[in-house]
């Protein structure tokens, strides 16, 4: 594994004529992640256990049927998350006219796929102050499986986890922002629709953009963070990472400088391997970024055996785990969002 060190570079000493003396760090990545550093902190404390554990148990509820793509209790779920945005003085992006990007039922057809009805990406955002142009995704897909021989899938890490871990990520960015320290990029919070059935709703953007494509720097994909595997038996304090170096290494730099920075889990890279046979890679929302050319990086806890199955109920969430994995989410935006420069793509992604 890569070692990160930053190198702090000589600073210039003025002396006015009234004696008094400033000191300026000549290099401007070092002087945005020394500021970024104290403030993300006090934001990143804002994500707390028991606001992710009040929002999961809403989102993976019998009342929600399960979550299937385009049937009520996805649609239910839908109008929780909007709800949660406004009060939270979260809007919906530019250039939208609601929260909402529809997608049709249409497009949901292929060769022996069940059948789907309309659905709908759900929306947030909030401006950049500096390069509002520029644009983080952070996406998590707010669907699961639906119900099975009269019984719910609520699918509480499968991946209500990823879904409350974005309403907390915006709620402190939005917190930020209310004190002056909104990101210096723009952000926008992509719930997706159908992922289960095929990645749909992470296709449908980046098929139909809102902002464009070459503006968009990452995809940070959250999928599953509420949970250990049993590779990891003896404790919770880890999370696999996904594809940060597949096209940029300034991307894999930001995600282990951010885990340093603030819980410093062990970042486990085991799935990371082209040649691993479980292909996690291509197996979430991240990928319809990636294919694109757009540096993304996917959060995973790994599987239990509760995936897929009606037993994955918010009551086996490991809520100190959730934290921790959402707050190192929400640093790796906050460095992304406030770095100089976008991570280059400096890789071909194979």
């Amino acid at each position: 594994m890569k070692k990160i060190s930053l190198v702090f570079v000589t600073t210039l000493i003025i002396l006015s004529c009234s004696g008094q003396k400033s000191i300026i760090n000549s290099s401007v990545n070092n002087s945005i992640a020394i500021t970024t550093k104290g403030s993300s902190q006090k934001y990143m404390e804002t994500i707390t256990s028991e606001e992710l554990k009040k929002h999961l148990y809403i989102v993976a509820s019998d009342e929600m049927q399960g979550r299937n793509t385009g049937e009520e209790g996805q649609k239910k779920a839908g109008r929780y998350l909007i709800e949660q945005y406004q009060n939270s003085g979260i809007s919906f992006p530019k250039g939208a006219t609601d929260f909402y990007q529809p997608i049709p039922a249409s497009y949901f057809s292929k060769a022996f796929s069940p059948k789907l009805g309309d659905s709908e990406n759900i929306w947030a955002f909030i401006e950049g102050s500096e390069k509002p142009e520029e644009i983080l995704v952070i996406s998590a897909h707010y669907d699961h499986v639906g119900m099975k021989n009269g019984e719910v899938y609520n699918g509480a890490d499968d991946d209500g986890s990823g879904t409350v871990a974005l309403l907390e990520i915006a709620q402190a960015f939005q917190e930020a922002k209310k004190d002056g320290n909104g990101p210096k990029r723009s952000i926008l919070f992509l719930h997706v629709t159908g992922e289960e059935h095929g990645l749909h709703g992470s296709r449908y953007y980046t098929e139909n953009p809102l902002f464009p494509l070459a503006n968009t720097i990452t995809d940070i994909n959250i999928d599953m963070i509420g949970r250990r595997d049993d590779l990891h038996n003896a404790t919770n304090h880890y999370v696999y990472i996904i594809g940060s170096d597949y096209l940029s290494t300034d991307l894999f730099n930001t995600v282990e400088e951010a885990n340093k920075e603030s819980v410093n889990l062990a970042l486990d890279y085991k799935f990371n391997d082209r040649k691993d046979p479980n292909r996690f890679y291509y197996r979430s929302d991240h990928y319809n970024f990636a294919k694109n050319n757009i540096p993304s990086v996917f959060l995973f806890n790994g599987v239990h055996a509760d995936y897929h199955q009606a037993s994955d109920e918010p009551s086996k969430i490991e809520y100190d785990a959730l934290q921790k994995r959402t707050q190192l989410s929400f640093t790796i935006a906050w460095k992304l969002a406030n770095k100089k420069d976008r991570p280059v793509v400096d890789k071909s992604g194979n």
